[in-house]
């Protein structure tokens, strides 16, 4: 009994302590690439491109829960997604909503044609139809970077003036069109997935630093796809760089806190910290509180490690690491036999592959 207590107990002081942003229910959103199929192939990459200035943008904002989509390998990838696929998906990751569209020619200019498919409490799925944005020639940032704040209102998320500066501001990460194309390119080839996929993205966010060497997230992502190549020094470097440059961007910070984590020499208490100013600079980071929540356990911190699962749990329920993460420290540590295999029986719910592969 004394055990439960103390978990009990832990769990409460979680919840005392959320800060405001924890009252925003989050609501589970997959972001597909546009379909460019309409356009010629030097534009192509403005299907991904569309998607990524909206996923940077609503990752500035509580009420929107990212589904990575890399677990869209359980439902498949095509070519072009049409309303039957991305319906399927939807279904398939039990998102709440799909922002999804198209991109067209019309004469000199590009049409996006955004649309948002959204799971209804007791009917079918409904799609909406934004207003679509034209886009002059040479004016793609500043239209594109229109979409995610459009995308919150359809959904009728209320936003303060300082979200929406924050979230256009997310949406705009580069002013040259030719460093955002090659980022655009490379998350391609990352999707792609593979040796030669991650290859081909260090060559393109090579060259889309050299167009902008300011450019944050494009230093960033070269460090996440150097750290999948197990290019481990190289990451720490980008990601460094990173912090540099734009020091309340908190992306990098989570990620050297994952390395300082993973290092043979026990860097915990340089995790503990890294993702202390990750979740400094963005409270509703949900897997900079997991990887705190990890540090903490590896610390031998069980009950600290708890509370960091708990908040992760309340930014971003459908985080199957969260899950595994509660189901180990419950069993291995609390002895919590039934919890844990609550918890287990959750991550492989929801995503059975990365479960499985982890284990």
């Amino acid at each position: 009994m004394r055990r439960h207590g103390s978990v009990v107990g832990v769990l409460l002081a979680a919840l005392l302590v959320l800060p405001a942003a924890a009252a925003v229910k989050p609501r589970v959103v997959l972001v597909l690439p546009f379909d460019t199929s309409a356009l010629d192939r030097d534009s192509l990459w403005m299907s991904e491109g569309v998607a990524q200035l909206v996923s940077l943008g609503l990752a500035q904002h509580p009420a929107f829960i990212q589904l990575d989509r890399a677990r869209l390998r359980t439902v498949g990838r095509p070519e072009v997604w049409g309303e039957a696929a991305v319906l399927q998906a939807m279904k398939a990751l039990r998102a709440d909503a799909v922002v999804w569209g198209s991109i067209v020619q019309q004469g000199s200019e590009i049409v996006v044609e955004p649309k948002l498919l959204e799971a209804r409490s007791g009917g079918a799925p409904e799609t909406t139809k934004l207003e679509p944005v034209t886009v002059p020639e040479g004016e793609f940032l500043a239209r594109a970077a229109t979409l995610p704040v459009a995308y919150a209102r359809t959904m009728k998320v209320a936003l303060t003036p300082a979200e929406t500066r924050r979230i256009e501001k997310a949406a705009q990460p580069t002013k040259s069109l030719k460093a955002f194309e090659l980022f655009a390119r490379a998350e391609m080839a990352v999707q792609r997935g593979g040796q030669e996929g991650n290859e081909a993205a260090v060559d393109l966010l090579s060259r889309a630093i050299e167009a902008d060497p300011n450019f944050v997230v494009a230093q960033y992502t070269l460090g996440v796809v150097h750290q999948a190549l197990g290019n481990r020094w190289k990451a720490a470097a980008q990601f460094r760089a990173s912090t540099q440059l734009d020091p309340q961007y908190p992306e990098p910070f989570k990620a050297l806190g994952d390395l300082f984590l993973a290092a043979p020499r026990r860097l915990f208490d340089q995790a503990v910290e890294a993702y202390q100013k990750a979740i400094d600079l963005r409270p509703f980071y949900a897997d900079a509180h997991v990887g705190l929540g990890d540090a903490r356990a590896a610390k031998g911190e069980v009950d600290a490690a708890i509370t960091a699962y708990q908040k992760a749990l309340t930014y971003d329920p459908v985080n199957p690491r969260v899950h595994m993460s509660l189901g180990k420290i419950y069993y291995a540590e609390k002895n919590l036999y039934y919890e844990s295999v609550n918890a287990y029986r959750k991550a492989i719910e929801l995503d059975p592959v990365s479960v499985v592969a982890g284990t």
